[in-house]
């Protein structure tokens, strides 16, 4: 499968079926032009909105929390559920920024802690994997690295064929194109042609090319093994990378790390549980700015109950 083809607007775009992602994308831009400061209230308000209305998610955060944290008390993990819906808020913001702003405008709000990892990844000759995981920055990581390293994204296109454009573009900003998440050769052929590649196996995928291994404390987490499969590609190197939010409210921190090493070891398992234990590391810098309303756990093994 080749690469996404840009998608582009016509006739059909502006279809009544398609009004309600105009709207959206409407109120999406119109956030973009609020000061900053405005928009941090603008976050906590629709984060406060999304916690009142979602309680299936709020199920969910609360039984992941449970699962992957039993030594923290009960106040201790709701401290992190409210903190995970008070970023979802900020995510929508930080999303029509990365979708939006001018060049100028998104720099002033990013740092970047570790960017000698990435010279010296680039120093060498080949493709970078960028592992990640689904922070409720996804959007502000891959807008920030693009602007050091325009790179290929991994993704789900959108039914829609409005949002898909503003998706597209949006992430593309700063970066080449994107690749969907099913197409392997694609992403293969990408780090073949030394481009850095954004990949977060974090989520469940189900059960197909994946083991269970642990992910914090729960010793039966289905994991794909893809990352172990990208990693093989000649001279690719494995670079972790994530966004933080800043705890003073000045933007967001672009973490890059070392080059992970030794890996992979041929071994599905232990290669799976390595890079569960990379994700793990990033997540607790900031468990609050984890998308932790997705079921992590909802594949078991054979005979296994459910968890939520």
């Amino acid at each position: 499968m080749a690469k996404i083809s840009s998608p582009k607007l016509n006739a059909q775009s502006f279809h009544p079926k398609n009004w309600g992602a105009w709207v959206l994308i409407g109120f999406m831009f119109s956030i973009s032009l609020l000061p900053y400061r405005v928009q941090h209230y603008l976050g906590l308000g629709i984060g406060r909105l999304g916690r009142a209305l979602m309680k299936s998610r709020v199920h969910i955060t609360r039984r992941n929390l449970e699962i992957c944290f039993p030594d923290k008390s009960e106040s201790e993990r709701e401290r992190i559920a409210e903190g995970c819906f008070r970023h979802l808020g900020h995510s929508v913001v930080d999303t029509a920024n990365a979708w939006f702003w001018p060049q100028w405008r998104f720099a002033k709000h990013f740092k970047v802690e570790g960017l000698e990892h990435l010279k010296k990844a680039r120093e060498q000759k080949g493709g970078i994997l960028l592992v990640s995981a689904h922070f409720w920055t996804l959007e502000s990581h891959a807008r920030a690295y693009g602007t050091l390293d325009p790179g290929v994204g991994i993704y789900r296109p959108n039914k829609n064929s409005v949002y898909e454009y503003f998706q597209y573009h949006g992430r593309t900003k700063s970066n080449k194109y994107l690749v969907d998440r099913t197409d392997v050769r694609g992403m293969i052929k990408a780090l073949r042609q030394d481009n850095a590649v954004w990949y977060a196996p974090d989520h469940d995928y189900g059960t197909h090319a994946a083991v269970f291994v642990p992910f914090f404390a729960q010793d039966k987490a289905a994991t794909i093994t893809g990352t172990a499969t990208l990693a093989k590609v000649k001279n690719v190197q494995i670079l972790p990378t994530y966004a933080l939010r800043n705890e003073d409210g000045s933007g967001f921190t672009l973490v890059i790390e070392p080059a992970l090493e030794n890996y992979p070891q041929g071994d599905d398992e232990r290669d799976a549980h390595t890079i569960n234990q990379v994700v793990e590391k990033a997540i607790l810098r900031a468990p609050e700015q984890y998308m932790w309303i997705h079921r992590r756990f909802k594949s078991r093994p054979e005979g296994e109950q459910g968890v939520y």
